[in-house]
């Protein structure tokens, strides 16, 4: 964003469209009838309005300044999807692009683009907010009726960033809105902090919105199960396909590339090229989660055997992982180490490996802080916070999340691994090329934890019998 105004810039073009002369210009800038857009009262807009009242009372004396982002080019002229971004959604429940929220002296402005203008060409010229070419986008009104915030033209924000207030900048978002403030990278990073840090504990409504996602990449699973003939047929690509569908239909989108590692590729952690096939007589790894329309996002994962059934083996390093996420669920509570769930879901696993023979020493010396030789096979850790992002939290001080306690309200993933590399010499042949995890969303109570992904089957039994009456 720039102090020029955005009514007297240029549309946005490409080279292939047809010239524009004035005649058609003045036709289209005539004859329209007035519509406005049924947009409804959000309903996190008093939550919302909750948040940003803590945030004032945080910085009492300055300016905050969050923007919701722009466009990211996808390829030459074509752009991603908007998603705006987290911190601003959180505090305002805003989704759309280029606004900037603005809190001064205990008062919140959101600075955004209203819709195109129709006195101007950017209506049914520009590519990227032409009305004609985009969409419709709600007017100030529309937008300030369904937040519950005071709304001014974006073209405003220039002025308003102006003057002597300390100023802090959720920086990285939108490289406009950071050109109209001087950077002090070190109060714009711990900015940065208490933002994240806002959404550590969730309220309520929060809380809501991730069971709803959790709800939504039920059926995502479950859509994948019904079409497994394809699935069979082709591969990877089709799980991904079909998930994505449900997260889309019921949602706003994927809150993360779908990871489907079927066969070897299950043992890299993050494989989303999905392009391998789904081979009977092996497992395959599904790592996926629904995005809500709030942005709220699940992230659940399940292995699962493709004939349906698991192989004795199978079955047996199935049950380990599960023994170590039930330890690390069960350590779950208010008051314990983030770190605790690990712990515990590592202890089953270290002692699991060196029944397995493949310790160089002890399990109990593999868990020594200076040894943790175990990982080999394990790789990652067993928890992260969750909420509208996947990795939720991420910039909070590690005194409050990795090193703190748990706190009731906070949300987070349960998800031990083992991982068997197909050229890993020092594991028996048999073992070579499998990947398992497990993975639950977990919201923590005053006395334990709830599991949001319950829905979804854990236990081998169970999910044999689920895989089979999905498929009749």
């Amino acid at each position: 964003m720039s102090e020029q105004d955005i009514s007297t810039t240029e549309p946005r073009t490409e080279a292939h469209d047809q010239p524009v002369p004035e005649k058609y210009a003045a036709f289209m800038r005539t004859g329209w009838g007035e519509r406005e857009l049924d947009v409804p009262v959000l309903p996190v807009a008093t939550w919302a309005a909750a948040r940003r009242a803590r945030l004032a009372e945080m910085f009492p004396d300055e300016r905050l300044v969050v923007p919701s982002g722009t466009f990211k080019v996808r390829a030459y002229d074509t752009d991603y999807r908007f998603r705006s971004s987290t911190a601003h959604t959180h505090l305002t429940g805003n989704q759309t692009s280029d606004a900037v929220l603005v809190i001064e002296g205990g008062t919140s402005v959101l600075y955004a683009r209203p819709r195109s203008d129709r006195s101007t060409d950017e209506f049914f010229r520009d590519r990227q907010y032409g009305e004609l070419w985009a969409g419709r986008r709600p007017s100030l009104t529309e937008i300030s009726n369904s937040l519950g915030l005071e709304t001014r033209h974006i073209n405003d924000l220039p002025s308003a960033l102006s003057g002597s207030p300390k100023t802090r900048v959720l920086r990285g978002i939108d490289a406009g809105v950071d050109g109209l403030v001087a950077a002090d990278d070190g109060r714009d990073q711990d900015f940065a902090r208490v933002l994240s840090e806002l959404r550590l504990v969730k309220d309520s409504w929060e809380v809501d919105q991730l069971a709803d996602a959790c709800r939504i990449t039920t059926l995502g699973f479950e859509d994948s199960v019904r079409e497994w003939d394809q699935v069979l047929l082709h591969g990877e690509r089709w799980i991904e396909g079909t998930f994505f569908r449900r997260a889309r239909a019921m949602g706003n989108d994927i809150g993360y590339d779908s990871i489907v590692g079927g066969g070897r590729h299950a043992t890299t952690l993050h494989w989303i090229d999905n392009s391998g096939p789904i081979t009977p007589g092996e497992l395959v790894l599904l790592d996926m989660g629904a995005e809500a329309s709030s942005l709220f996002t699940a992230d659940v994962t399940r292995t699962l055997p493709v004939d349906g059934r698991f192989s004795g083996l199978q079955r047996e390093l199935y049950s380990v992982v599960l023994a170590a996420q039930q330890a690390g669920m069960d350590a779950v509570r208010p008051g314990v180490g983030f770190r605790d769930p690990h712990y515990a879901a590592m202890d089953v696993l270290a002692h699991a490996l060196e029944d397995l023979g493949l310790l160089p020493c002890s399990a109990e010396e593999a868990l020594q802080p200076d040894s943790k030789v175990y990982s080999r096979w394990t790789l990652h850790s067993t928890s992260h916070m969750l909420g509208m992002d996947v990795h939720d939290c991420g910039i909070a001080a590690p005194e409050v999340y990795v090193e703190g306690p748990l706190v009731e309200g906070m949300v987070l993933t349960v998800e031990p691994g083992l991982y068997f590399q197909e050229d890993d010499l020092l594991v028996p042949e048999e073992l070579r090329g499998i990947g398992i995890r497990i993975e639950d969303d977990l919201v923590v109570t005053a006395d334990g934890s709830v599991n949001l992904s319950a829905a979804l089957p854990r236990e081998p039994d169970a999910i044999e019998e689920w895989m089979g009456s999905l498929r009749g």
